[in-house]
């Protein structure tokens, strides 16, 4: 069995501790960026107007906040002092309060540094969104087979009222065309709720059954289920706290891999929630080809893929892992060569009641 962890490429290294003053755009943006990196570790973030909107960001991120901006800046495990407030009285107040081996990032170049971190994350949404509009491209030939079908039944029907004299006929054929007009209507929906850009909502309490559901519709165009068997085993009312529109991309990223993985002979899909105190865990097993040892250590790298020429984009897995980082997750593999893959995620449970 080969096994591959999240941790496996993370630097044995202690964490950097990172304390930030000041929770507007700047604060706001630098959570969001460095909570992804498992090296560093965001002791807590401070500023004197309690509505500021990173501090509701920290508080959803389980980081602690505070409006007393000594207490964060004299903590004893803190490396970097991140000062994005823009007060230039902070500065001397910051080198009164800190501790002598603290760094301080502040003034210029922390306004360089948030126009980096804003620069990024432009980048990595439109890398996103540019692989998921690369993806549909390969829902072509689904999308037809499913629309075509609709099609067929409402001509079919639409030539034989040409001719038809009872009423009672007339009506029944009528709600048939009607109920094949709304499930093409449905298949249109579904891809243009997919395709759309990921909201920039604050993080939400996302069902994940359901989105591993809405997660097999999509996949069902990207890749054929024929002979595939799918199992579920779900917990009932197991939540995760992240973007909906990012979950459903990396679920659909993952079952469409294990789809593809079992396009040859079929096998079995099976998708596993459970959910416990501290976490909740998503598996998605296949029973397909597996992945070789030597390119496993690969699978999130962006631009990697095993795939033929123009068959995948090399940014499915890379995406999917990063939003799993992005909500605190983790991912493992567990593959055998000839036997199948599963890959496990495993995120913090949601806490009840105001973090």
């Amino acid at each position: 069995m080969q096994r591959l962890t999240d941790s496996a490429v993370v630097s044995t290294l202690a964490p950097i501790k990172v304390a930030i003053l000041g929770a507007g755009r700047g604060g706001t943006a630098l959570l969001d960026l460095l909570h992804q990196i498992p090296s560093i570790e965001i002791v807590g973030i401070s500023d004197r107007d309690r509505g500021a909107p990173g501090l509701q960001r920290a508080r959803d991120l389980h980081i602690p906040v505070t409006d007393r901006a000594e207490h964060l800046i004299g903590n004893h495990g803190v490396n970097l002092i991140m000062d994005v407030t823009g007060d230039p009285t902070m500065e001397r107040f910051v080198h009164m309060h800190k501790r002598p081996a603290a760094d301080v990032l502040s003034g210029s170049a922390s306004r360089v540094l948030w126009e980096l971190v804003r620069h990024e994350s432009n980048l990595q949404a439109e890398l996103f969104h540019a692989e998921k509009l690369a993806g549909i491209g390969s829902f072509a030939a689904g999308i037809a087979h499913d629309i075509n079908n609709p099609l067929q039944l409402i001509m079919g029907l639409a030539e034989n009222l040409m001719d038809e004299r009872d009423v009672t006929t007339i009506r029944e054929q009528a709600k048939e065309i009607i109920e094949a007009v709304r499930r093409t209507s449905a298949i249109c929906r579904d891809l243009t709720q997919y395709a759309r850009r990921s909201s920039v909502r604050d993080d939400t309490v996302v069902s994940v059954n359901g989105r591993l559901d809405e997660a097999l519709k999509i996949a069902r165009y990207a890749a054929s289920f024929h002979d595939i068997f799918v199992i579920k085993h779900y917990q009932a009312g197991v939540e995760v706290r992240g973007n909906p529109d990012e979950l459903l991309h990396a679920f659909v990223n993952f079952i469409t891999n294990a789809v593809h993985a079992m396009d040859r002979e079929g096998g079995t899909l099976t998708l596993t929630t459970q959910q416990s105190k501290e976490t909740m865990e998503v598996r998605i097993s296949d029973t397909g080809c597996g992945i070789q040892p030597d390119t496993l250590h690969q699978i999130f790298e962006p631009f990697f893929t095993t795939k033929e020429p123009g068959k995948g984009t090399g940014l499915g897995l890379y995406n999917a892992k990063t939003v799993v980082n992005k909500m605190h997750g983790t991912i493992s593999v567990d593959s055998h060569v000839g036997a199948g893959t599963t890959f496990t995620l495993t995120f913090p449970a949601v806490q009840e009641g105001p973090p």
